[in-house]
């Protein structure tokens, strides 16, 4: 999948994530059911071991991209001071393939499978040109925090 940076929209518009937890930069594509994510691994990422990007690392950004389609109705207004919160209730499966290195950029899929009220079963994949790195169904939540 080709970058424009035309096409690009920032991803915290649409996440409460902030550095050093924030593990993508930009959504490529966005619907109700499916958002792409792109994310550059830096070297000093605190999922970076041994110039690895670790699992770990790759699940938080699948959670992350998979959050995108939910955090949408909640930060349409990039103005508001809009408070969610949001965690990965279940991780159905997960297969990890290979571990992308520090300097890479990763595209993050996901596919919403399906939804009830703030719950949603999301199938989510993450490559590194054309290397699949991981593949997961995801289960979250994600509610607004009522001040």
């Amino acid at each position: 999948m080709e970058i424009r940076e035309d096409n690009r929209i920032n991803i915290h518009n649409f996440l409460p994530h902030r550095e050093p937890m924030l593990m993508a930069d930009y959504i490529l594509e966005l619907t109700q059911e499916k958002v792409v994510t792109s994310f550059d691994i830096k070297e000093d990422n605190i999922f970076v071991h041994n110039n690895e990007f670790v699992e770990a690392g790759l699940i938080e950004n699948l959670a992350q991209t998979c959050s995108s389609i939910l955090g949408q109705s909640f930060f349409e207004n990039p103005e508001a001071d809009t408070k969610v919160i949001g965690f990965i209730t279940s991780i159905k499966k997960i297969e990890v393939f290979a571990l992308p290195k520090a300097g890479h950029t990763i595209i993050s899929r996901a596919e919403l499978v399906s939804q009830f009220e703030n719950i949603c079963k999301i199938f989510c994949e993450t490559f590194h040109n054309d290397q699949l790195l991981i593949r997961a169904d995801i289960n979250l939540f994600i509610q607004e925090i009522k001040s």
